[in-house]
Order: structure tokens, then sequence, then C-alpha cells
């Protein structure tokens, strides 16, 4: 079963939610894009995450991201507008990859890769108030070369190799539009802030909608320098009306393992950011809910590392 009524809500959901938050978001983008390309300032990200720098040598479930991002920023008027683009690669498996296709549960995780690369614009107001929006096009399944990365990072670093991805969901190309809006940001200390917000994606890849918290302490970060250093914690839970990952591609039949989604997933996480201007970094570890229906959630939720790498030139 596709769940076409799920998505269906979803995208109504996530097309209202951004319309109604800020609809404004993209006027003037061409010349604000100009402009901030012209004399904004040019900052280079690099994400990872990983479940094995928990060092417990584990594979599973999503057990791989890594993004680069490269935005420019730019203060017009009160706000703090950035526009930039990205690539990036997930990687998922089952629960334990040394086991063969024939012997992976079908409750289990099944194998997908996701590669893609994408454009967005990022507005945050004077209040801390923010609204960030693209979107993402790429490629999921074979072509996302997850077996590939995942074996020769394996050989690599001299850990068991993948016997999986001959199971993995079938190759489709892919888009997905997404939106993260923060309303307000309440911050009753200059050391201390608490923001909500609320995000969605749509797609044939994932299509989601959510809500979630962010609590920051310690020295926060002031523009234009950034200088900080400061602990924080997020919590979040989202809707998810279709995950390819876990089902397949949208419009893929006859995949040789998929299994069904839970509806309700939530996600914490918890670290410490630093940045001096010019470097930066960022350390969090993530607890993630079981994502799938027919497994247990003890067996379902996970654990990884998600770090991130700043530097301004």
């Amino acid at each position: 079963m596709r769940h076409y009524h799920f998505k269906s809500i979803t995208a109504c959901l996530l097309l209202a939610a951004a319309g109604s938050a800020n609809a404004d978001i993209f006027n003037g983008t061409v010349a604000d894009y100009q402009r901030t390309r012209a004399e904004g300032r040019l900052t280079h990200l690099l994400e990872i995450d990983n479940d094995s720098l928990l060092l417990n040598k584990n594979d599973g479930f999503y057990t791989s991201g890594l993004r680069y991002t490269q935005m420019h920023s730019l203060r017009i008027g009160s706000n703090i507008t950035s526009f930039g683009w990205r690539i990036g690669q997930e990687l998922y498996t089952a629960s334990d990859i040394k086991l063969p296709p024939s012997r992976i549960a079908p409750n289990d995780h099944p194998y997908a890769g996701w590669l893609y690369g994408g454009f967005f614009k990022h507005e945050e107001r004077a209040d801390g108030s923010y609204v960030t929006a693209g979107v993402d096009i790429g490629c999921l399944g074979p072509c996302a070369g997850g077996e590939w990365t995942q074996t020769n990072l394996h050989r690599l670093l001299n850990q068991p190799l993948p016997r999986g991805w001959g199971s993995q969901v079938k190759s489709e190309p892919g888009v997905v539009m997404y939106v993260d809006i923060a309303p307000l940001r309440w911050a009753p200390t200059a050391s201390f802030d608490i923001t909500p917000h609320v995000d969605g994606r749509f797609g044939n890849i994932y299509t989601d909608v959510g809500a979630g918290v962010m609590l920051r302490a310690g020295r926060l970060p002031i523009w234009p320098t950034r200088s900080t250093l400061h602990g924080f914690m997020r919590a979040d839970v989202h809707a998810v009306g279709y995950n390819a990952t876990l089902q397949g591609g949208w419009f893929s039949r006859d995949d040789p393992h998929t299994v069904d989604p839970r509806r309700m997933v939530g996600e914490a996480e918890a670290g410490v950011v630093w940045n001096d201007g010019a470097y930066g970094a960022r350390v969090g570890i993530v607890r993630r809910s079981n994502e799938i229906s027919d497994l247990p959630n003890a067996a379902g939720a996970q654990n990884f590392v998600r770090l991130q790498f700043s530097y301004v030139p």
C-alpha cells in the first residue's frame, strides 16, 4: 500500500504552513541573491552523521550521512539573509550489515542510499525568528552509490564489509522541498534562549511535518562575529507521510525489501557548539526513536553522533 492519503494530507499541511507563516520569503529573491553573493560573508560547512563514532562499531538503520554546504550571508535591513547550496549522501542499512539478503528479517530496515544536491534561502530576523526554504534533487537506490561508499570506507577502517546491498531499494530520481520556520525566540537572559519551530518536507523521497524546540545556554552568538561557546538541547517529533528509504521510491514497484513506517517519530539531541568567527565546530549525540512499524521499539531506536565543522575565509 502506497499511503497516498497520508501523502496528500502531509503535502497540504506543509504547503499551508509555508505559505501562512512567511509568504514573502522569496520576495526580491533574485535581487537579494545577487547582492548577497557580491557582498555577503562566505561560509563552508561540513556535516557528518555516523553511528560508529559512538565507538560501538555497530552499523545499522541510519548508518551514515555526509553533507557539504556553502552559503553567503548578508545583513539586509534588519534581517540576515543567506543563500546557499549543498550536496550530501545518506546511507541506510539493515541492523546487522554482516547478514546476506536471504537472512535479513522482514521487519528489518531496507538498504537504501540517497544522493542529493540543492539550493536554499535562510532569513533570520532581529528577534531571532527565522525561515528556511529550499529544494533538494537527487537519486535514491543503486544510483546513489551507497554500496561503493560504505564498502570502501569499511575497507579503509578495517571493519566488516556490508553484505546486503544487493537487496537495496530500486533506483528513482527524487525531489524534496522543505521549509523550517521558527516564529519566535524567547531569551530571558543574554546567555539562555528557547526557540520553537515547525518544519516539513514534501517529495517522492520524504514527506513529513514536525515541530520541536531548541534550548541553548552559554555564550550565544551575536551577528556579525558569531563567536560562541554554548550547550544545546533539541527535541522534535514528526508525523510521517512517506519515507522512501523504508518504503521504496514513490513510483517504483517490486522492491526486494521494504517496510511500513511508523507514523510518529521522535528525535532528541544534546551537544555543544564552539565558534571563534573563522572556525567553528558542533558536536551532538542524537537519539532517534523507532521508525519501522513492525519493529519493537527497543530494537528500532538508534543513536548516532552528529558533527559539524565550519570555516569562514
